[in-house]
C-alpha cells in the first residue's frame, strides 16, 4: 500500500470506509453530543462521515501525532462545524484531555494498538465518563468470490502479521474489537458492536488492487514459504469480489 497512514491511501479508502461504517449505532448515542474528539484522525474522514449525521452545533477536536495530517483534517471538515487540533499521540491521552468532550471517536485505529494501549484508552474514557465510537477495526475475516485454494493460508499469515511484535509492542491486530468490547464492559460501559465489512471488487478496482498488494505483502513477510507472488498475480489478473471484515464498537458511559 502507499503507506498505512499516507494521505493518498487514506483518500483512496475513504469512500469504502464511509459505506462500511454502521450508521445504526448512531441511534444509540447519548443525547446532546456537541463536542467530539477524534483520535488518530488522519485526514479527517471520520469527521466528514459523522458530522452530517449529528445535530448542530458541533465542535471537533482533531487529534493526531502527524502535523501534516492534522492540517488536512482541519481544512477538510464541513464548514458548519468548528474545529480545533491537538498534536498528540493517542496513547498519551489523559482524562483531562477529554474535559468538555461528549464523544470520543476513532477509525481503523484499535488493531494497530497493544492490549495495554487499548486498556489505557478505555480507562481514560471511563474516568472522564465520555462515550466512545471506535469504527472499522479489522476482524481478520476475508471472503472472496470466486475462492482460491490459497485464500485461507494467506488470511492466516496476514492475521499473524497483524499480531506481530514491533518496536517492543505486541499489536492486537484482529483481536482488537473483541478485546475493546470486553475492556469497555469491564469498565462499566454499555457496549454495542456491529459488523462493518469493506465491500471491494470490480466496482473499486484501484482500492481493491492496492489492498490486495498490502494484504499479500504482509502475509509474505510473515510466511516467506507461501507462494504469495503467484497468488497475488492471479488475484490481480481478474479482480474478485471481496468482503474484508471490520467491526464498529460503541461504548456508552452514563
Amino acid at each position: 500500500m502507499t503507506g498505512e497512514f499516507s494521505p493518498d491511501w487514506l483518500a483512496l479508502r475513504e469512500p469504502a470506509d464511509a459505506e462500511a461504517r454502521d450508521a445504526g449505532l448512531l441511534r444509540e448515542l447519548p443525547a446532546g453530543v456537541r463536542v467530539i474528539r477524534d483520535l488518530g484522525c488522519g485526514t479527517g474522514s471520520m469527521g466528514r462521515w459523522l458530522a452530517p449525521r449529528l445535530p448542530m452545533p458541533q465542535h471537533w477536536i482533531m487529534t493526531d501525532r502527524d502535523p501534516a495530517l492534522l492540517k488536512l483534517a482541519a481544512d477538510g471538515m464541513p464548514p458548519q462545524v468548528t474545529v480545533g487540533t491537538h498534536l498528540r499521540d493517542v496513547t498519551e491521552l489523559t482524562a483531562g484531555d477529554l474535559e468538555g468532550a461528549d464523544l470520543v471517536t476513532c477509525s481503523a485505529l484499535l488493531d494497530v494498538l497493544t492490549a495495554e494501549e487499548v486498556e489505557g484508552l478505555v480507562a481514560v474514557c471511563a474516568e472522564a465518563r465520555v462515550s466512545a465510537l471506535f469504527t472499522l477495526s479489522v476482524t481478520g475475516e476475508v471472503r472472496f468470490a470466486p475462492e482460491d485454494p490459497l485464500d485461507r493460508e494467506v488470511e492466516a499469515a496476514f492475521n499473524e502479521h497483524q499480531r506481530r511484535e514491533t518496536g517492543g509492542r505486541r499489536l492486537l491486530g484482529p483481536d482488537a474489537p473483541a478485546f475493546a468490547v470486553a475492556a469497555f464492559e469491564k469498565a462499566g460501559a454499555r457496549v454495542l458492536a456491529a459488523q462493518s465489512a469493506w465491500r471491494l471488487g470490480p466496482a473499486r478496482p484501484e482500492l481493491t488492487a492496492e489492498w490486495l498488494r498490502g494484504w499479500t505483502g504482509a502475509a509474505a513477510e510473515q510466511r516467506p514459504d507461501l507462494p504469495v507472488e503467484d497468488y497475488r498475480e492471479r488475484r490481480l489478473a481478474t479482480v474478485p469480489e471481496v468482503s474484508v471484515g471490520h467491526q464498529d464498537v460503541l461504548a456508552i458511559f452514563i
